[in-house]
């Protein structure tokens, strides 16, 4: 009987370690901070040299790699990520146990015996031994699926800094940009003051007086579209940095340049390419697949249970025996499952071979536009330094006397025209060059942060 007594005995103590049921209600509350100085951030904890490495004090206002930092650190679709990584480490936590044995009893009583019958009584502890071979396969495919879940958090937290730069980047120039329409605004409206007087007292056509009021009228059409553009990109950034819609959020200094050796990156390309996140985690997805794909093959062998047997029988007679089990693998044999994980390793195989020409072809684009706009902005600036030269002399003049109003404002108007143009190309160059990083990762060949 003492085997028997070990058969309560040890379920006993398994419900011991068992673990408990705590239920946990949704909130019923909108959790966003209104600020950024209520949200605590470890650079340490960062995933990113140049993130981890800088101060972060938003009580002086947010430079371009704070707002990076602070994306990493309260992105809500990063957070979700996370607990996805918590998921993984538990599946593949959960992969390497080693299956637990089963046990059997039953019980017999004797209703129409003789005197001599005695109550009989059945033990069958036993062993899923097919389970203990497969264990190989499934902890191999939960450990790869874990490093890709990783590798895809990191991917997705390198895309955030891309884009809380980008949306940086837009909001500065959008205000460098509101700047100037102003500025011209503000000359112009003098402008058609200036006509609808001469206007009134008949020195001026009608057509002369419309030409202005034209001009006024789309640069305040300009203006108000920045301020949508605006608008929705600050609303954008809101939401990457997990914050409230109203929150306030002062943003200062511009963005850092970040200067890039194409020819570096275009040689460097290859091992570059093999150190993406998001191509890595393809390759550890694959992994886990060739896992799965190998239990699938060995799945197909008959499946082995072996087990002992202490019993007595009613007549009081004690045997010991073993017992196997074994299935027969006729009719399916497990070729459905295989031929599943074998069609899903082929669309792994062709998916990570699209991204890595996807992602090829994007880095050749984007570096064949560096120079085309590298060029664009270094005339436009020599159109502004030529433009400004040019006004200080007409102001002159037109304080003499010498130049006539019209001709002054024309000027003028180009030059804040002309200023705008080479913000917008900085904003392009700028995002061409975050769009590279973002390809490629930071810390690309020749790429340097030096404020100018």
């Amino acid at each position: 009987m003492r085997l028997a007594s070990l058969a309560i005995v040890l379920p006993t103590l398994a419900l011991a370690a068992c673990a408990s049921y705590v239920p946990r209600p949704l909130p019923e509350r909108v959790d966003q901070p209104r600020s950024a100085s209520a949200i605590s951030v470890d650079p340490a904890s960062l995933p990113f040299r140049n993130l981890s490495t800088h101060l972060f004090d938003p009580a002086n206002g947010l430079d371009s790699t704070e707002v990076a930092m602070l994306a990493v650190a309260n992105n809500p679709q990063l957070k979700e990520m996370r607990d996805e990584l918590g998921i993984a480490r538990a599946q593949a936590f959960a992969a390497g146990l080693l299956p637990d044995p089963q046990l059997g009893a039953s019980f017999d009583h004797p209703t129409n015996g003789t005197s001599g019958n005695s109550n009989g009584f059945s033990v069958n502890p036993s062993y899923d031994v097919s389970a203990l071979l497969l264990r190989s396969s499934r902890v191999g495919a939960a450990g790869a699926n874990l490093r890709r879940v990783n590798l895809e958090l990191l991917w997705q937290e390198w895309q955030v800094v891309s884009q809380a730069r980008l949306l940086f980047t837009r909001l500065r120039a959008q205000q460098a940009l509101l700047d100037q329409a102003r500025a011209e605004r503000k000359l112009l409206a003098g402008r058609y003051r200036s006509s609808r007087r001469a206007l009134a007292a008949g020195n001026v056509t009608l057509d002369y007086a419309s030409a202005d009021l034209a001009a006024l009228q789309q640069i305040e059409r300009r203006s108000n579209q920045l301020e949508r553009s605006r608008l929705q990109d600050r609303a954008a950034l809101d939401r990457l940095l997990g914050l409230a819609a109203d929150a306030r959020l002062d943003l200062i200094g511009e963005p850092v340049p970040i200067e890039i050796d194409a020819a570096g990156v275009r040689a460097d390309l290859e091992q570059r390419l093999k150190q993406r996140p998001d191509l890595q985690a393809l390759r550890a997805g694959y992994r886990s697949q060739e896992e799965k794909f190998r239990g699938a093959i060995l799945a197909q062998f008959p499946a082995l249970n072996i087990g002992l047997t202490r019993a007595r029988d009613t007549s009081g007679l004690y045997t010991v025996g073993f017992g196997l089990s074994l299935s027969l693998p006729i009719f399916n044999a497990n070729r459905g499952n295989i031929a599943i994980e074998k069609a899903t390793r082929r669309k792994l195989y062709d998916e990570y071979q699209n991204r890595l020409n996807s992602a090829a072809g994007e880095v050749a684009i984007a570096l064949e536009n560096l120079p085309l706009l590298q060029a664009q902005l270094q005339r436009s600036r020599r159109g502004v330094i030529e433009l400004k030269t040019v006004a200080q002399r007409a102001r002159a003049a037109y304080r003499a006397g010498n130049m006539s109003a019209p001709d002054y404002v024309r000027l003028q108007t180009a030059l804040l025209d002309k200023r705008s143009e080479a913000i917008e190309l900085q904003e392009a160059l700028t995002e061409q060059r975050i769009a590279l990083e973002a390809l490629l990762g930071p810390e690309l060949p020749g790429q340097n942060r030096s404020k100018q």
